[in-house]
């Protein structure tokens, strides 16, 4: 059985690392102009700032794994998990960050009709690697 601050570490580190996942994509998507092309005004500066406090959120966001919900293998427990948890942080930004500290409207329609989809994209590849990391660890 493994110590509860080696989960709480494996979590941790693995909200860090999908929250780092998730930054650069949609730092690297919107340099490619992807969701320009659809519409959508995201295009994140690769800053300090922006990457620093993501990873700290992610790690953060990533204890929702120590929830006993949806336990299972890979593709049952770790896999619905991270898709599930990842609604956590995509209803924050859209809910509270974009209408209300950055000013882009409800579900930051003000960036584009497509926002929320790339959102919820966003979150979900870290997600993916977020539970990939903590399903690693624990093996």
């Amino acid at each position: 059985m493994r110590s509860a601050l080696q989960r709480l570490s494996a979590v941790f580190a693995g909200g860090c690392l999908g929250a780092l996942v998730n930054s650069w994509l949609a730092w690297y998507a919107g340099q490619a102009g992807v969701p320009q092309k659809l519409g959508v005004a995201m295009a994140p500066v690769w800053s300090k700032a922006f990457v620093y406090s993501r990873i700290v959120w992610g790690g953060l966001w990533c204890f929702l794994f120590l929830l006993p919900l949806l336990r299972g293998g890979f593709l049952v427990g770790v896999f619905s998990r991270c898709i599930l948890w990842s609604l956590g942080p995509t209803a924050a930004q859209l809910l509270y960050f974009y209408p209300f500290v950055f000013h882009k409207g409800w579900l930051g329609l003000g960036l584009g009709s497509l926002t929320p989809l790339f959102v919820f994209a966003y979150n979900a590849v870290g997600g993916l690697c977020a539970a990939w990391w903590i399903w690693t660890a624990e093996k």
